[in-house]
């Protein structure tokens, strides 16, 4: 299985905000360490890490939403990581971002039907009507939504439309980021396996960034485990659950609440 993406001694600091200075540029702090992985073709990939590791900041930078300070992000070939935001602009429509509040992301004043022809007329797909209809079916929600508004929508259905919404431009690769920890136990397990669905009929390339392993089990064929902006862990998400290498990933699993805390996970 061929890469997509290719990622080499990723580095990336950003401002510190916490310490703001009256006069003069504000202290940078880097957040990812020299980061190397790759993602390989139609795969689902789990990031995880507690608050601080970097997974948000690293899934931005995949998608160009963040500069990096160095180092390389190959996407099928082409070095994405200091293009200008006009160089990137005809690759934007192939990797595309599902957002963890969809209510944050869609304009409340917008049909459900004029939120998804949005980014199809902004990358001037043609036929736009009828992509928006084979969107919402392929996310199960189907041409009865395409008039309603965000409000009137379940959290579940409104994280189908951000699907929708991705899925429309076609794209190569989806970053998602913590796209089912608002949801009820019932809708995490729809989107889970519309995911599922999705990855296999359109040969999508997924990384699903979460704080909830269990959920990660669930979904991702591999794992990374970023702690402090480096990678602590890289293997496959069975194995990584059968025996974690890591303390850190020991530490993760163990606070993970199990149904009969008698049981191990395997």
């Amino acid at each position: 299985m061929a890469d997509l993406y290719q990622v080499e001694n990723l580095r990336l600091s950003l401002a510190d905000m916490t310490q703001r200075r009256a006069f003069g540029p504000a202290t940078q702090v880097e957040i990812l360490k020299g980061l190397s992985f790759t993602l390989p073709r139609g795969s689902v990939t789990g990031i995880v890490g507690g608050s601080g590791s970097g997974k948000s900041t690293l899934g931005r930078a995949l998608v160009r939403l963040l500069a990096p300070s160095s180092g390389a992000i190959r996407f099928d070939g082409v070095d994405l990581a200091h293009m200008t935001e006009a160089q990137l602009r005809p690759l934007r429509r192939r990797f595309q971002m599902i957002f963890q509040d969809p209510m944050s992301s869609l304009n409340p004043r917008h049909r459900i039907a004029t939120l998804i022809a949005e980014p199809l007329r902004l990358h001037r797909f043609d036929a736009i009507p009828a992509r928006v209809a084979r969107a919402l079916d392929q996310v199960g929600l189907g041409s009865a939504y395409a008039n309603r508004f965000p409000h009137e929508l379940s959290g579940g259905q409104r994280q189908r439309v951000g699907i929708a919404r991705a899925i429309a431009l076609e794209p190569d690769f989806i970053l998602a980021d913590e796209i089912v920890s608002g949801l009820d136990v019932s809708s995490q397990a729809q989107v889970l396996n519309l995911l599922e669905r999705l990855v296999a009929e359109l040969g999508l390339t997924l990384a699903f960034i979460s704080h909830d392993l269990s959920v990660i089990r669930r979904l991702c064929q591999r794992t990374l485990v970023l702690q402090h902006g480096r990678i602590v862990e890289d293997r496959p998400t069975a194995d990584l659950f059968a025996a974690p290498e890591a303390d850190y990933t020991r530490a993760l699993l163990e606070a993970i609440p199990l149904p009969d805390p008698s049981q191990p996970w395997v």
